[in-house]
């Protein structure tokens, strides 16, 4: 139905989670990025199909955030979003029992109360935006929350991850994080250069996230950000969000106590009230068959031609962790943290509850 890069209950969870039986009950769960996906959807399918809907209910998930749109500097950009915001509002119209839309702190309490999941729309990117920052109140209308200042390229806000240069964020750069604040959207310095993370940091006013990175001192990737940065972003109030991705290790092919590793470094340098997930995957489990394989390469191929492939990422690396590609994944990683000797006070924190409240302090009304 969707792919993660394309498209993108009132029961206590250890019930519909038995990997959470014996485990604190982590409250909120958030993923904050992510995408829709269905293993049994067909092309133009809105409505989930039931195994998906089991999925989603089964998962423990009470909020995603989900990526409109276009990544990187596509020409078709402002266009791609208004038509990414259309096709997720036909998502949440099509299953009203799984999904509803976040646009407050508020809206994912009452989710979680409502056994449903809500879905914050977000951008990678400001490409769309460009000179014309008038763009981000009309974003802010259609019910953007998260606005992503670049992507791995250089664009006029300043350089992505990839940029040899790391020239840094930009006069317009500065001008945009000043009206995303203004319009009360949250500021995310994912796929930025270091330079253009620690400026874009020092020039905000409020706090921000880097929804999906990895600890750069553990593995030295451009993808991944610097103590100093991560330790700036909690400064601010500001949530650190730690993928689930190849970037974790340096043979692509992380697992569960890899995950489990970057998770503790980033609590240790920006303290646990700053951490959270962004797993920067989608929640079925990846079936690698010969069809999977070709999709694969060919999508590697077309961001290996745009310029936007990251090193560690490959034809036949599959953005998993086999040990947690599962749709109870949350419950494997609670059960992780715990054998990790993390208190449940923690794990509540990281696994949404330091989201929640970044949603609220950012957005206004009802804080985490």
């Amino acid at each position: 139905m969707l792919t993660r890069r394309g498209i993108l209950g009132a029961a206590a969870l250890a019930a519909v989670l038995p990997g959470m039986a014996r485990a604190a009950n982590p409250g909120i769960i958030i993923d904050g990025l992510t995408g829709i996906a269905d293993p049994d959807g067909k092309e133009g399918d809105f409505a989930l199909s039931p195994r998906a809907v089991r999925d989603y209910r089964e998962s423990g998930l009470s909020a995603i955030q989900v990526t409109i749109g276009e990544v990187g500097n596509a020409r078709t950009g402002w266009d791609a979003v208004q038509e990414g915001v259309s096709i997720h509002n036909r998502i949440i119209d099509a299953s009203p029992g799984t999904f509803v839309t976040g646009r407050t702190a508020a809206d994912i309490r009452a989710a979680k109360v409502a056994g449903k999941i809500a879905i914050v729309m977000g951008t990678q990117d400001t490409s769309m935006v460009g000179l014309d920052l008038d763009r981000l109140g009309i974003m802010q209308g259609l019910g953007v929350r998260v606005v992503q200042l670049t992507y791995n390229l250089r664009n006029l806000s300043g350089d992505g991850s990839l940029e040899p240069a790391n020239a840094g964020l930009s006069k317009l750069g500065r001008a945009t994080i000043a009206r995303i604040e203004k319009e009360k959207l949250l500021l995310d310095l994912s796929h930025g250069g270091q330079r253009t993370i620690a400026e874009a940091i020092a020039a905000t006013t409020r706090p921000m996230t880097i929804s999906h990175t990895g600890c750069r001192s553990l593995h030295d990737n451009p993808r991944n950000v610097w103590d100093a940065e991560l330790k700036a972003v909690a400064n601010k109030g500001g949530v650190v969000g730690i993928y689930w991705m190849p970037f974790l290790v340096a043979n692509s092919k992380p697992f569960a106590a890899d995950l489990v590793r970057h998770m503790r470094h980033a609590v240790d340098v920006c303290g646990e009230d700053h951490v959270g997930i962004g797993t920067d995957g989608v929640l079925p489990k990846t079936v690698i068959d010969a069809e999977r394989r070709r999709k694969q390469a060919a999508e590697n191929r077309d961001r290996v031609a745009r310029g936007i492939a990251a090193p560690g990422e490959g034809p036949d690396v599959f953005t998993i962790i086999p040990d947690l590609d599962t749709h109870r994944r949350f419950g494997l990683l609670v059960a992780a943290l715990e054998k990790d000797r993390w208190p449940a006070g923690r794990i509540e924190k990281v696994l949404g509850g330091n989201l929640l409240r970044l949603y609220g302090d950012v957005w206004g009304g009802v804080s985490g």
